[in-house]
């Protein structure tokens, strides 16, 4: 039993946030029966997106809801706040959050006491002073961005099958993705994928048609795989006619005009950035140790060095590596994601029953990557694989990862039927702007073309 009445806050309802609340859940099931702890998880959204099926999602191979977890129903036994932290008086154990009601009441924003806080609000998009990246690019880091892309790619198609302007044409089916990380390369590998079963429906669109062209700025890509399966990657995404260009950077995306920085220029309509991600901006506003990189400064127990009461994990924590040399920090992915979610749910357990704290201690076990469908590449305890089995242990680890029996089971069905039947390739672009054409029915000016995505 817990020594006295606890509140516990988390902020962040991804991998760390919703994993370290559904652990707590668990190991204080009788407390929070009897009321004396009480769990609170304020989220901007109310599901958590399992951002590795997030390209499948883009190409089409599984349903957008099957992607996301709903908090509330995983969380039965804790209360789901949909809204923002935006800022902390740890001090005072306060935390001052807006929710969607906020700007309605117009009280400002409310005050939430705790006893124990967990940090875990993740990450966003690491983006640079790119000429026109904000007017023109294309995160993908959401579900919402995910399907998005999906429904600019095909909507791209439908423009150069269209078009009597070969210029429009050749801009339509130029796709430019800068980042050749996990998220870079299999969003390219996904959609190309699908972009070319697609062809097949068009009378005038051919595979050969597109361009395809990955941006990165080191000498290698996929680093978490090793240097020889990212060799791999780059001859086998060549040899789909996919330009890789490796020690390049995006000059300028201004005036939908690709520049690179080998002097390439590529009038395009697509840029998908996806060059890395860096600390959720609330760390800077909560006053806590923070290293040179902006992440919290944390013991290998998940607290946050030298404050009492306050825990992190996951891409907003340096968390030490004990595995590895001193000074090594563990790497902001979603395996140490998971695997520290319940290590820090643990630990609270302990402090709050005044027990001995754990340490986080896990070795890297290697990686998998898609590349398309049947196509891939994995890493595991220094053994590789390429092609069909790589990508069927991709598929094999991720559903064996993603939460919930439900989840699995509908995830899996998705993969059998697509498999028996053929790909739907359809655009729902006006989902992205669902008043537009009553706008224009009610005699209004609608704000976007209620058929496009773009």
């Amino acid at each position: 039993m817990v020594k006295e009445r606890a509140r516990i806050l988390v902020v962040g309802g991804g991998y760390v946030g919703m994993y370290t609340a559904l652990r707590l859940q668990r190991k204080l099931r009788s407390e929070l029966r009897g009321g004396q702890v009480e769990i609170t998880v304020v989220t901007p959204d109310p599901y958590m997106t399992y951002q590795p099926f997030l390209p499948e999602a883009a190409a089409g191979s599984i349903s957008p809801r099957h992607v996301v977890v709903p908090l509330r129903r995983v969380l039965g036994h804790c209360r789901v706040v949909v809204g923002e932290v935006t800022a902390l008086d740890h001090a005072k154990r306060t935390a001052h959050l807006t929710t969607l009601a906020t700007e309605e009441e117009g009280t400002g924003p409310d005050q939430l006491e705790y006893d124990e806080l967990v940090l875990a609000p993740g990450s966003v998009a690491r983006t640079l002073p790119v000429p026109g990246l904000a007017d023109h690019g294309i995160g993908f880091k959401t579900v919402e961005e995910a399907i998005g892309l999906r429904n600019h790619v095909i909507e791209q198609m439908d423009i150069a099958s269209s078009t009597r302007d070969p210029a429009l044409r050749d801009a339509a089916l130029t796709f430019v993705f800068v980042g050749g990380g996990y998220a870079g390369v299999e969003a390219l590998g996904e959609l190309e994928d699908m972009a070319r079963y697609a062809s097949r429906s068009y009378h005038n669109v051919q595979p050969d048609d597109m361009k395809w062209i990955l941006v990165e700025a080191s000498d290698r890509v996929l680093p978490e795989v090793g240097e020889e399966l990212g060799r791999y990657t780059v001859t086998a995404l060549r040899r789909r006619n996919i330009d890789v260009r490796l020690t390049t950077r995006l000059e300028s995306c201004a005036d939908r005009v690709a520049v690179l920085s080998d002097g390439s220029r590529f009038p395009t309509r697509t840029v998908v950035w996806t060059a890395g991600v860096r600390p959720h901006p609330l760390i800077a506003l909560t006053g806590l140790p923070r290293t040179d990189r902006g992440r919290l400064k944390c013991t290998a127990h998940l607290t946050v060095d030298g404050v009492p009461h306050a825990w992190a994990a996951g891409d907003a924590a340096a968390v030490p590596d004990v595995t590895a040399e001193p000074g090594a920090h563990t790497a902001p992915n979603a395996q140490h994601a998971l695997r520290q979610a319940k290590v820090l749910g643990d630990n609270i357990v302990h402090a709050l029953r005044g027990e001995e704290l754990e340490t986080y201690a896990h070795a890297y076990t290697g990686a998998v990557a898609s590349l398309g469908l049947h196509k891939g590449v994995a890493q595991l305890r220094g053994r590789t694989l390429t092609g069909y089995p790589a990508w069927f242990m991709h598929r094999a680890y991720h559903l064996s990862r993603v939460p919930t029996f439900n989840r699995k089971a509908r995830v899996l069905a998705e993969w059998t039927l697509s498999g028996l039947f053929k790909r739907e390739i359809v655009s729902l672009g006006s989902l992205e702007h669902p008043r537009a054409e009553f706008e224009r029915a009610a005699g209004g000016e609608p704000s976007t073309d209620p058929k496009g995505s773009s």
